[in-house]
């Protein structure tokens, strides 16, 4: 699954953002959450823009590297593909057990949250 920029900074926040500093958090969470603009959050904070995108850029390498450490990300797709196959061999081949079937929905909607 591809995903764009955003998304992915997004969900590298989600999974990371209690390994950052405040100010770090404060940053992402105002461009990739608020969508504020660099300039919007220059001036919220009461420094340049430049300071701004500096501190954007190190923060978001920070979170690729604990990524590429630790897997979150990967490791979720990866269980939502198993999850999603799972629930469809069970629909197709096992469709009159009702504890299998409430399993495997129990499963999905951990993997939705």
């Amino acid at each position: 699954m591809n995903i764009d920029e955003t998304t992915r900074v997004n969900l590298l926040y989600n999974f990371y953002h209690s390994l950052l500093t405040k100010k770090q958090s404060r940053y992402l969470d105002l461009y990739y959450v608020e969508d504020f603009s660099l300039s919007e959050i220059a001036e919220q904070l009461d420094v340049s823009r430049q300071a701004v995108l500096d501190n954007l850029h190190r923060s978001v390498n920070l979170l690729e590297s604990y990524e590429k450490e630790l897997g979150l990300i990967e490791k979720t797709q990866e269980i939502d593909d198993i999850s999603e196959k799972l629930d469809q061999l069970v629909q197709t081949k096992y469709a009159n057990d009702k504890e299998l079937l409430d399993l495997v929905r129990r499963i999905s909607k951990i993997n939705e949250m």
